[in-house]
């Protein structure tokens, strides 16, 4: 999956429809002379990208697993990625990408883009403070998350300091292995009884 600034921040002169401009936002809207975010760097918006995730996650119910996959630099930002663990079956991914689309704008993300294909369903949003986040499935079915900071000042990123809510994997991260009885389900969410 391709890093959702590198799609984007050749310039921030122009913006390509259905991308995001990740690396052009500014954070609490002050920005220092070299481009960056003032009083942010690299640590702090992998820090705050973290924060993002883990909001945004906390609002799927039943809970999803999930685990930590990379963590990306660029010149003056930085990505985290996430793998969802969870089968998330083709009828189920529409009310998962609806869950995440409700979070993001009753949280006041921009909402950029959705892609509601059955092949790669995809949303991607901005933050109010400059992050740009997507949601998208791939192969088999895995849901992904990436957030990527605005540019901000270069400095060291530690890994997430947050354990992932299910098993840890050493290398390569299999295909989703583990099973919902709600989110694997192969038919779709009854629509509520209309009310007498």
């Amino acid at each position: 999956m391709r890093r959702i600034a590198r799609t984007v921040h050749l310039t921030c002169a122009g913006v390509v429809a259905g991308v995001l401009v990740a690396g052009c936002g500014l954070v609490g809207g002050a920005e220092s002379g070299n481009g960056a975010v003032a009083d942010m760097d690299m640590q702090e918006a992998a820090e705050r990208a973290d924060e993002v995730f883990y909001a945004t996650v906390g609002e799927i119910k039943p809970e999803v697993d999930w685990t930590h996959r990379a963590t990306t630099t660029g010149s003056c930002d930085v990505t985290r990625y996430w793998t969802v663990m969870t089968v998330v079956s083709e009828q189920r991914r529409g009310n998962f990408l609806g869950v995440v689309e409700r979070f993001w704008k009753a949280s006041d993300y921009r909402i950029d883009m959705v892609n509601p294909s059955k092949d790669l369903p995809t949303i991607i949003a901005t933050s109010p403070d400059g992050f740009g986040i997507r949601v998208k499935f791939g192969y088999k079915g895995q849901a992904f998350f990436e957030v990527t900071s605005p540019c901000v000042d270069k400095s060291k990123v530690a890994p997430p300091t947050k354990l992932a809510n299910g098993r840890t994997y050493e290398g390569e991260i299999p295909t989703p292995n583990v099973r919902s009885d709600f989110w694997s389900a192969e038919s779709p969410v009854a629509s509520p009884a209309p009310s007498s």
